[in-house]
């Protein structure tokens, strides 16, 4: 069995935008056959640090892959790009 591939969601509390993405993930989680991981970046300082001004961010495999305004569209295919679906 194919190990499962794992996309991030770097999120926080009170994102609208974060909402909207998680939404978009949801619907493609089963067609492109992967998981979603939400982490927080108020947990951790440098997540903060490094993401405060560009959440939602969507990273695969340690690459952030597309962030901020996030469409359906625009997240389908950054995604189809990273996981060569």
């Amino acid at each position: 069995m194919a190990a499962t591939r794992r996309v991030t969601l770097y999120t926080r509390a009170g994102c609208s935008l974060c909402v909207q993405a998680r939404r978009y993930l949801a619907a493609l989680e089963g067609p492109l056959r992967f998981t979603v991981d939400e982490v927080d970046i108020e947990t951790d300082d440098e997540l903060h640090r490094r993401y405060l001004y560009e959440i939602p961010v969507v990273a695969y495999e340690g690459r952030d892959i597309i962030a901020t305004r996030i469409t359906a569209n625009s997240l389908e295919d950054a995604l189809r790009e990273a996981l060569k679906a």
